[in-house]
């Protein structure tokens, strides 16, 4: 008996939260119908993207509920409502989320009310009939467990009312896919504009700067060729030297573009010669990539610097003396780990380079996961799609 008043208990919690909620609902109505006047005549046009976001966290409400009472989520799809307010306007007109979840705003008021206030009926009398009935005949009880029958009827309405249909969620899916799209091609058009403006930094500071000074030298030692042998001797030595400087400069750009070591070892050898350079005592691990199977150049390339920058902060941060590197062929992808047993708390935000990082792996539709517990240690994982 105690045990089917507290199941009922459970189930009336539920019903109460869902009448609360329903109570809400009535409320937020004459608030989405203010929107729509106002939409409609224009002035208020711009209260239509906020209404719709408050009518999604309303049903997120809903959504949780549901998913803690059962234990099994019901999932959501929205078009994201991002851009300009016009876009704003046309994308939450256009949403079938929106709908779906003004329907069910609108059913929930009626049957969520209704199955609160039969809650109590059901209490009424339920706790005097299954008392008789437990107390006198030693009897199972039989009305009160209608209660927790209500709950789950409740629950059922708003799970089918609330969960998307399949296209639906495809939908919302390709619109995620296509916002998540944009967001990377900003940060790989953004990493490639860093790029390019230190190149261009690079050889204009550098490699020009010495080819012009190298080209002063020639000319004057030309000049001094028949009057001072002696000078321009020694203006050509100048330039030779110059030329040499210019050239170890020049090739510093082109290992920042791609890394000839890349085509001369293969990614195993690049990273191995990464490690030997290191200032830490570095273990290199490889699975599957010994062979004659390569990934695509741009894929390697783009492995390499993130070892390359994993191992420099693991050095200038870390405090730890070792790390370890880990490389692995997957089915379809590439999968770098580097770890270090320093520290810990690698923040993104101070400039650790993990940011670029993370933009040259979005390039090529990659993930990268920073796990850095504080004292340690930190592990970067990092996996980028590539046919072998």
């Amino acid at each position: 008996m105690w045990e089917t008043v507290r199941r009922a208990g459970a189930a009336t919690r539920l019903l109460m939260v869902s009448a609360a909620l329903a109570i809400s609902s009535y409320l937020f109505l004459a608030v989405l119908m203010f929107t729509a006047v106002a939409t409609v005549i224009v002035i208020g046009a711009g209260a239509l993207p906020e209404t719709v976001l408050m009518l999604r966290r309303i049903a997120g409400i809903k959504r949780r509920q549901i998913a803690d009472a059962t234990g099994v989520p019901v999932p959501e799809a929205y078009a994201p409502l991002t851009g300009g307010l016009s876009e704003r306007i046309r994308a939450a007109l256009r949403d079938p989320g929106t709908y779906r979840d003004l329907r069910w705003l609108c059913a929930h008021f009626v049957y969520g009310l209704f199955l609160a206030y039969f809650s109590l009926v059901v209490w009424s009398v339920g706790l005097f009939v299954d008392g008789v009935w437990c107390g006198l005949l030693r009897r199972r009880a039989v009305v009160l467990p209608l209660i927790g029958r209500l709950a789950d009827l409740s629950v059922f309405w708003s799970r089918a009312l609330l969960e998307p249909s399949p296209e639906a969620r495809r939908s919302a899916d390709l619109a995620a896919r296509v916002a998540e799209l944009t967001v990377t091609r900003e940060g790989a058009v953004a990493a490639h504009g860093a790029e390019l403006r230190r190149i261009e930094r690079d050889l204009h500071d550098g490699t020009q700067a010495r080819l012009v000074a190298l080209s002063m030298r020639v000319g004057l030692a030309r000049r001094a060729y028949d009057t001072d042998p002696a000078m321009a001797r020694k203006l050509l030595d100048d330039a030779q030297d110059q030329a040499e400087e210019a050239l170890t400069e020049l090739r510093h750009v082109v290992r920042g573009i791609h890394p000839p070591i890349l085509t001369d070892r293969g990614l195993v050898g690049a990273v191995r010669a990464l490690a030997a350079g290191s200032a830490l005592d570095v273990e290199v691990a490889e699975s599957g990539l010994e062979g004659e199977a390569r990934a695509p150049a741009g894929v390697e390339a783009a492995a390499y610097f993130v070892v390359a920058e994993a191992l420099t902060n693991a050095a200038k941060h870390s405090g730890s003396p070792r790390a370890r590197v880990e490389l692995a062929r997957l089915d379809r992808a590439l999968r770098i780990t580097v770890r270090d047993e320093g520290r810990g708390g690698a923040d993104e935000s101070a400039g650790s380079g993990l940011l670029g990082m993370r933009r040259r792996v979005a390039a090529f539709d990659g993930t990268v996961e920073v796990t850095s517990p504080a004292g340690g240690p930190t592990v970067i994982e990092v996996e980028l799609p590539c046919v072998w």
